[in-house]
């Protein structure tokens, strides 16, 4: 490997964990914006960013692919809904954070690969490795098992996750890049949030102006941190292999989880920690199936691509190579 590619690598590596660790640590951030409510928080966050990626896409000069999409009426009716989609996913992760269900929050992201693959089971009809059913259904043992020791469903992780994996889905079909896509996205929320909050301030509702230039300041650094980490991720993704990237998504939902449990002290009764393991023995496999079948996928690859040895004919007096391999 040339010293550029172990460069570009070591990049993607650092951009990689930039990324899914300000994803992991966010729970940190959306407290501050108290007293601000959860949807005066998705508003801000909704305007912010469209603010912060047009600056950027300014910058680069990337505005090609908005007149494309214009033309094309069935990826831009993909981008409302994958823009529908991240809005509800949004509103429920920062309610969850500032309610106290931190811990609740985190398994959705954790659950989310196992939901992907059931979605694409039903919706693309693929088809499972028993080693990819069995994880499945020792997921869906572990929601079962949360259910009983919630008294409730795991509601806040099922709409998580299930959320997610729809907006991934959406988003594949849509082929649009992480920050062009942030960009459209944010444009069709901009006028229902910007008019929310509109009406917010003529009701006297909005904490915007009515809690300092502090938290104004907050407020608007919604869109950094929600954009930053996404060009972390594109710059990542260019550079490191997909399953380096899959082992990687783990990250944000663990540093979720661990500061449920040590910094906001949620509780986590036995049973929890049972359905909690049984989540991680499905990821667990899950992931060990994943790189089993990349490296199979790889040696075969390196096998076709061998230079194959020439096979001449004999010579006179020549006996021909047996197709015996145990005479061979």
């Amino acid at each position: 490997m040339s010293g550029k590619s172990r460069g570009e690598q070591r990049t993607g590596l650092l951009n990689g964990f930039a990324a899914y660790g300000m994803w992991g640590l966010v729970p940190l951030f959306w407290p501050l914006l108290k007293p601000a409510g959860a949807i005066e928080i998705l508003a801000h966050r909704m305007v912010w960013s469209l603010a912060f990626v047009a600056v950027a896409l300014l910058f680069v000069r990337r505005w090609a692919w908005a007149g494309e999409l214009l033309r094309q009426p069935r990826r831009l009716g993909l981008v409302v809904v994958a823009a529908a989609v991240i809005t509800v996913n949004w509103g429920v992760y920062i309610w969850a954070v500032n309610s106290g269900h931190v811990v609740e929050a985190s398994l959705g992201y954790f659950i989310n690969p196992l939901v992907t693959i059931a979605m694409g089971v039903l919706i693309l009809k693929e088809r499972l490795r028993p080693v990819q059913w069995f994880a499945v259904g020792t997921g869906a043992a572990a929601v079962l098992v949360l259910t009983i020791g919630y008294g409730r469903p795991p509601w806040i992780s099922l709409c998580l996750a299930f959320s997610f994996a729809t907006y991934g889905l959406v988003k594949k079909k849509v082929n649009l890049g992480g920050v062009e896509s942030l960009a459209a996205e944010t444009a069709i929320q901009f006028l229902p949030a910007l008019g929310y909050l509109l009406w917010l301030g003529a009701q006297g509702r909005s904490t915007f102006t009515a809690e300092g230039a502090g938290h104004a300041g907050l407020l608007a650094a919604t869109g950094v941190v929600t954009a930053l980490p996404l060009v972390c991720f594109g710059a990542a993704a260019i550079r490191v292999p997909l399953s380096t990237l899959g082992l990687l998504q783990y990250l944000a939902p663990v540093f979720q989880f661990l500061l449920g449990v040590l910094y906001f002290h949620e509780s986590m009764p036995a049973e929890r920690w049972a359905g909690f393991a049984l989540v991680w023995l499905a990821l667990t496999l899950l992931t060990w199936d994943g790189l089993r079948t990349a490296r199979r996928a790889a040696v075969l690859r390196t096998r076709l691509a061998a230079p194959q040895p020439a096979v001449t004919a004999p010579g006179p007096g020549q006996a021909r190579p047996s197709s015996d391999p145990v005479e061979a």
